[in-house]
Order: C-alpha cells, then sequence, then structure tokens
C-alpha cells in the first residue's frame, strides 16, 4: 500500500514532478467557467431567489414522483438488485466541473472500483447549473469506461434548471413537467416566476451522443426518482434529494420514514452533510422532525450517514445509545476545494480530535490556500508556507500533535502564524479576525474553479465500501493528480463498521 499523506509529505502530493495520465482523457477543450462570469452567475441565481420568495423545490419534487409513479416506477421506490451477501460499491460526490480535479480522480477511481457492483454519485452531479448539455464532458466521458451502473441524488446544483436534466439521465429519460398555471400577480411567487432560471429550449440536443460513452447493458440504471433506496446483499442504501436549501419536503419525509423501518442494516446517502466542520446539521423536515432523528432511531438501524456538498473527506463516529454511526462527509470527487483548515478544535457529539479524521489534513489545507493567495495578490513570498511550517502552524493553534511529524518541526515565526491568522486556521478568532481573508464560502463561490489550480495536488477523494452480513468496511481514497497516487491510490482514512445481527 502507498504512503498516504498521514504518513508523509510526498504521499500527499508535495514536491512529485510526475503528473499522472489523466489529462489524455480530458477533451480536447476545457471550459473554464468562473464565478466571476456574470453570466455564470446569473444562471445560478434559482438558490437566491428561493431562500427571497420561497423554495419551489418540495412541489416540483412532488411532480416528477407522481410523473414516475404514473409511469410505473414502485411506489416504495425501492431498486431490488442481485447482489450477493459480499459485494463492494463506490461513493464519489460533487464531481462535475470537467476539468482537471475532476479528471485527476478517474484513474485511480477505475482502478479501485474495477471490482465494484455499482457506484453513488453522492451530490452535485454537474456544475454550475446542472444543464444536460454538459453530462456529456462532466460525467459519460469521465466515467465511461467504469463498467457497472452509476446511481446518483441530486445537489442543489442539479436542481438550478429545476432538476429537468438529472431526470432525463438518471430516471430512463423522463419528459419534461407540464407548466404549472401562472401565479397570481404581484404575490411572492409571481415574483419569483420572473426571476426564476429555466433551460433553454435547446438543451440536451447533444445528450443521446453523450449516452454513447456508457452504452453497454451492465452500465445502465433506472432510478425511481430523485430519492431512492437499493436493496444490495444485507443492507439498504438510502439516497434522499435535500434540494436548493438542504431541506426535506413533508412527503419525502414520510417516505423516508417509512423505507428506514425494519431490521435491515442501513445506510444514508444525502446531499447535506449532518455532521460538518465540527458542527451538527440534523437537516430539517417540513412538517417537522429531522432527517437524523430517523437516522438515531434505534429500529432504524442506520450504521452511517454519508453527505456530499461539502467539497472534502470528513469523519465523525457518534455513539448513540449502545452503538456508533458514522457520520462521513464525501464531496471531493472533482470539483473545487473546500478548506478543511478552518475546522475548529472538534468536540461534538462526543466526537473529539482523537476520534475526528480529515482529507486534506488541515495542515496541508492552509499550505494550498497559501499559494493560491499569494499568487492571487501577487505576494508569493509574504503569504507561501510550506506544508511542514503549515502543519507546525495548525498544531499550535489547535493544541494537537502535529498530524505528520517525519522530523523536527520547523519554527513557527511571526510571518506563519500571521498568514495562518489571515486564512482562518482553526477557526478561531484572534487579534486579526476583522482581516481575515475569504476562504470557506466566499473565496471559493468567487473563485471557483480557479480555487482549485490545475496542477496537482488536488486533494481529491472518493469512497470504496466492502460489504459482508459482518461488517462494512469504508475507505477513502486520494486522488492527487501525481502519478504515484494515481497508480496506487493511498488509503486516507478507513473504519470497519459492525453490523448488527439478523434479529438483534
Amino acid at each position: 500500500m502507498s504512503e498516504s499523506s498521514r504518513d508523509t509529505a510526498e504521499g500527499a502530493g508535495w514536491g512529485s514532478t510526475e503528473r499522472g495520465a489523466y489529462r489524455q482523457l480530458l477533451p480536447q477543450r476545457v471550459e473554464k467557467s468562473s464565478w466571476l462570469n456574470p453570466r455564470t452567475l446569473w444562471a445560478a441565481r434559482n438558490g437566491v431567489v428561493a431562500s427571497w420568495f420561497g423554495d419551489p423545490t418540495g412541489r416540483t419534487r412532488s411532480r416528477w414522483v407522481a410523473q414516475r409513479a404514473a409511469a410505473g416506477q414502485p411506489a416504495d421506490k425501492v431498486i431490488r438488485r442481485d447482489d450477493p451477501d459480499r459485494f463492494s460499491f463506490m461513493v464519489i460526490g460533487d464531481t462535475g466541473e470537467g476539468d482537471d480535479p475532476q479528471y485527476a480522480v478517474v484513474p485511480g477511481f477505475l482502478k479501485t472500483g474495477q471490482d465494484t457492483r455499482f457506484a453513488i454519485v453522492a451530490s452535485d452531479v454537474i456544475y454550475p447549473v446542472g444543464s444536460a448539455d454538459d453530462y456529456g464532458t462532466k460525467f459519460f466521458r469521465p466515467y465511461q469506461d467504469y463498467r457497472a451502473p452509476i446511481y446518483a441524488i441530486p445537489g442543489n446544483h442539479d436542481w438550478y434548471e429545476d432538476l429537468g436534466a438529472f431526470m432525463r439521465v438518471f430516471c430512463d429519460d423522463a419528459p419534461p413537467l407540464e407548466p404549472e398555471p401562472a401565479p397570481r400577480p404581484l404575490t411572492r411567487a409571481w415574483l419569483r416566476s420572473l426571476l426564476w432560471h429555466r433551460p433553454s429550449a435547446h438543451d440536451g440536443e447533444r445528450l443521446d451522443q453523450a449516452r454513447a460513452l456508457r452504452p453497454a447493458p451492465a452500465q445502465q440504471a433506472v432510478q425511481p426518482g430523485p430519492y431512492w433506496a437499493v436493496d444490495a446483499g444485507p443492507v439498504r442504501i438510502i439516497g434522499i434529494d435535500t434540494g436548493l436549501l438542504g431541506t426535506v419536503d413533508a412527503e419525502q419525509g414520510a417516505w423516508l420514514r417509512e423505507v428506514s423501518r425494519g431490521p435491515r442494516p442501513k445506510i444514508l446517502i444525502t446531499g447535506s452533510p449532518l455532521y460538518v466542520d465540527g458542527e451538527h446539521h440534523p437537516c430539517a423536515i417540513d412538517g417537522g422532525g429531522t432527517v437524523d432523528d430517523i437516522v438515531r432511531d434505534p429500529d432504524h438501524h442506520y450504521v452511517a450517514a454519508i453527505g456530499g456538498d461539502i467539497h472534502n473527506y470528513q469523519r465523525y463516529p457518534v455513539r448513540v445509545d449502545d452503538r456508533t454511526i458514522q457520520y462521513v462527509v464525501s464531496g471531493g470527487g472533482g470539483a473545487f476545494m473546500h478548506a478543511t483548515h478552518t475546522i475548529p478544535h472538534i468536540a461534538v457529539a462526543g466526537v473529539t480530535e482523537k476520534d475526528f479524521r480529515c482529507y486534506p489534513l488541515r495542515g496541508d489545507s492552509l499550505a494550498f490556500y497559501s499559494r493560491l493567495y499569494g499568487r492571487r495578490l501577487r505576494m508569493p513570498r509574504f503569504f507561501t508556507l510550506t506544508e511542514a511550517e503549515a502543519t507546525a502552524v495548525i498544531a499550535e493553534r489547535l493544541g494537537i500533535p502535529p498530524t505528520r511529524s517525519p522530523g523536527e518541526p520547523p519554527r513557527v515565526t511571526l510571518r506563519t502564524r500571521l498568514v495562518a491568522s489571515l486564512l482562518g486556521a482553526g477557526g478561531r478568532p484572534d487579534r486579526t479576525s476583522r482581516f481575515r481573508l475569504p476562504v470557506r464560502k466566499i473565496y471559493t463561490q468567487l473563485f471557483s474553479p480557479s480555487s482549485a489550480t490545475y496542477s496537482p495536488p488536488f486533494f481529491k477523494c472518493f469512497l470504496r465500501l466492502d460489504v459482508t452480513p459482518e461488517t462494512i468496511r469504508l475507505r477513502c481514497y486520494a486522488a492527487t493528480g501525481n502519478r504515484a497516487q494515481e497508480l496506487d491510490p493511498p488509503v486516507e482514512d478507513e473504519v470497519t463498521i459492525p453490523l448488527p445481527a439478523p434479529g438483534a
């Protein structure tokens, strides 16, 4: 097994001079969209519009589900597969920007997943607005050599065009929804309708050509809708759709409660992680209750909840009564990297720093962003921290031992501390907080995909889950874009999850 970022700086991808072969997979022309482009911002306005004038996602979702039911999909929305008691599957989240970081994940994903039975995309299949014409270069082309079916749950970006393209690709070429009656003038719904972004009339004309990249019968998968359950071997995997604003409508909530019943061990896949950045986000259900209430109910037998949306890897082993539920963030499948160095000292739901895992390591995240700001502000000599300097200052600010300490750590200087503070390291306020530079949300919203950079290391990741009747082994693999990690993807985290005995 190759060295990981927890072992050496080289294992993290620093200092390598040989780029991976992933560039051979890229299309000839790669569109590098930017959130600084007014056209992109205007096309992606629906999330803001929904927050101002009301979120129609729940109603639109209900209409999609009703359409699929009328087409003969099962009322319980359960996909019943014939997998054996021992099998493996892949999970990859927030994939589709269609550029170097997404394609850098592909070689390791294919190598690690060559014997798996299926894969799941957990949130945001396509950026920036889920257009059908983007599926060719951002879904079918990168995963054309994955020989098994791919299921998906939509993220907020897939909803920016009312989920039409997602439904066409994953739900048996579902036809467009019939237009709704026009809202009454001068109401909030009327104002929303005036501002709402909709797909162009010609969107998807190249979709049939794109589908030809994954033509094999073994690659095909048909979902009953944007949320579903899969019975595979001894487990049930449940995927939920949290729409534009990270909530669940009442109809889906009632279905989730129903499909969660019974002794079968369950894994939740969600577009909005329930634990992230040291905080608990239980995910409200319209009409009352939360998704996490359902996950924690001992009668439902959940063993893990995996969420996308945040573009890194995090794991929180939360003790609930007499069992442990693994809450995982897995959104590092190709989109720009969300910082981990801004995550504060972990103390949530009984989980401490000793229990918490993340990738990239906080020191690597800080070093990554120090280089970005050095280039952006044309001050590389001031901002740029080595990975060793960044690791040392993170350890000092959080009061934890260095995660990777191959030798004598460098001295933490005034400059190192100032850069770390300006970039929000450790997430704690100090005297320089008023001057803190945007990193966590605003930076990546403004500069994506430039915040991903186009040279390694990229710090991307994906999951492999190996299921037996007794356990699930969950492993997080790294994809840096360097040849060494491409040939032998390193394991950045691993946990074995015991499954309850039948009848327990």
